[in-house]
């Protein structure tokens, strides 16, 4: 049997890029810590009076959410929600939902559930049916981020918290590395500068890889659905996703490194390309542009569906 370093009781985990055996209670310790290092370091709580979290009902989020919902009850003075997306994808979402509003309701807090359907009179399954060669992902993602700002604005939110992992952080660094896109390097957040009409985007799970949220969920039993959505096989982000997966395979902590080297050079990409001018679009969302991407897309659509013969 293998034991915990610390303690000596019966492991549940090997961190590899450390070199430590852990135990359950060890573990959690291990992630909250650096769960709330790092909530403290992006957010000045005497100025965060309300914090949203966007909760897709899936374990990253979940678990972002549960352990804010340790830090942050104990204050009187600070409000936590969240906020679900209901994009419209049969058989997926009614599935996470329901995990969203169980735990929600287990910690007591307020819910607020958007869809495409009231939003855009559409749903993500309509669309997948219209496009050409854009990917489903593109639409999602805009209109997701869309309907989060809007609701989390709506609510009077400071702050809106996501659940991206080291993971998924290392692989949008990587992404627009090599897509050349080194101004949305400098978006990538967590926001440090507000924007009229945009809520700062927080992290609290940027440096905690995916393999230990999923065990995290599951030591703790926090409610998460780890169904997958049907779309997802055509995202570009799967091939990124298996890169930094062989690098760190081979190389334990280098997800780590890709993090922290980011974090080294965001000042400077911060002072080179500063956030845009914003107006505000047609349907009330702010956009450095005449319209809004979200408005771009669904333009897009409506000028390719066939129109009804008289």
């Amino acid at each position: 049997m293998v034991r915990c370093s610390k303690c000596g009781k019966k492991a549940v985990t090997f961190i590899r890029y450390n070199g430590s055996h852990l135990c359950r209670d060890h573990f959690l310790d291990f992630v909250e810590k650096r769960v709330k290092t790092e909530f403290r370091r992006q957010v000045d709580l005497d100025h965060a009076g309300s914090i949203s979290v966007a909760l897709s009902g899936g374990k990253d989020s979940s678990v972002a959410l549960a352990i804010l919902f340790d830090i942050l009850h104990p204050r009187r003075d600070v409000t936590l929600s969240a906020i679900t997306v209901d994009e419209g994808i049969e058989g997926y979402r009614e599935l996470t939902l329901k995990k969203a509003r169980a735990l929600t309701k287990s910690i007591g807090i307020d819910h607020r559930v958007v869809s495409f359907e009231d939003e855009f009179r559409t749903t993500m399954d309509s669309i997948s049916d219209s496009l050409d060669e854009k990917s489903p992902c593109t639409y999602c993602g805009v209109l997701r981020r869309w309907c989060l700002n809007k609701a989390a604005r709506e609510m009077g939110a400071d702050v809106m918290a996501t659940g991206l992992n080291l993971d998924d952080t290392a692989q949008s660094i990587l992404m627009n590395f090599t897509r050349a896109d080194v101004e949305r390097l400098a978006r990538l957040g967590p926001h440090k500068k507000v924007q009229p009409g945009l809520i700062p985007r927080i992290q609290p799970l940027r440096k905690i890889p995916e393999k230990e949220v999923y065990l995290y969920a599951m030591l703790r039993d926090v409610p998460f659905s780890d169904d997958v959505c049907p779309y997802a096989d055509e995202a570009l982000r799967n091939q990124y996703r298996e890169m930094v997966d062989v690098l760190e395979d081979r190389s334990p902590g280098s997800k780590h490194s890709i993090l922290a080297s980011y974090d080294a050079i965001l000042p400077l990409l911060r002072e080179h390309y500063p956030p845009a001018s914003l107006s505000v679009c047609r349907c009330g969302e702010p956009t450095p542009k005449e319209k809004c991407m979200a408005c771009e897309l669904l333009d897009g659509l409506r000028a390719r569906k066939p129109q009804r013969k008289s």
